[in-house]
């Protein structure tokens, strides 16, 4: 590896040990063997590298979720149905004890986050431009056939479920939410919708 993967490596591990905070540049040059100077060549700044690898190591359990990844059971269900909605959160929990150190990042970066403007604004953008990410295990739809429209509302959907749930089960693992209940709450709201919606027909009529 040269020195940029040498960095994103040893920002990764320092990302893990000590945090956003606490992580300095000395820790990512003795970490990877490099020098001060390949930070700013390469990536900026150590905050920029740091977003960078906290944006890899995500990446890197994002296969965790997927049918066929580590842990994951194959999609056998219809795209678009409430049982494709459990299986694919049922994956995605199974996988939440592995990924615990890199949620862990996120909510340092929210309660430090007036420490930490530009890795927040950094993450933000990230944020914005990965919503897309999800999608595909819900629809089927391949990621770069996605309309602003569907990301923006969809994706918007998705992500809120998923930072919701990892704040509960980093709180507390046995009384967090599970694809059971998450489903059931849907089936009940989409249920709810569909009555009212009639009724409003019928008063119309």
């Amino acid at each position: 590896m040269g020195h940029r993967e040498d960095l994103l490596e040893g920002a990764k591990r320092c990302l893990l040990e000590k945090g956003f905070v606490r992580t300095t540049a000395r820790d990512i040059v003795k970490e990877s063997g490099t020098n001060l100077a390949s930070i700013g060549y390469h990536y900026g700044s150590k905050d920029a590298l740091l977003v960078q690898a906290y944006v890899s190591l995500v990446e890197g359990t994002g296969h965790r979720f997927e049918p066929g990844g580590e842990g994951a059971q194959a999609l056998s269900t219809p795209a678009g149905s409430l049982d494709r909605f459990r299986e694919v959160w049922t994956n995605i929990i199974r996988a939440l004890p592995e990924s615990r150190p890199i949620w862990l990042l996120s909510f340092e970066v929210i309660l430090q986050g007036d420490r930490l403007p530009e890795v927040r604004r950094m993450l933000i953008e990230a944020e914005e431009q990965g919503r897309s990410g999800l999608i595909p295990l819900f629809s089927d739809v391949p990621e770069d056939e996605l309309d602003k429209e569907t990301i923006d509302s969809e994706g918007r959907f998705y992500t809120t479920l998923l930072q919701g749930l990892m704040v509960q089960w980093l709180f507390n693992q046995d009384t967090a939410t599970d694809a059971d209940q998450l489903t059931e709450g849907l089936r009940r709201i989409i249920a709810g919708a569909g009555q009212s919606t009639s009724g409003q027909l019928d008063r119309s009529s």
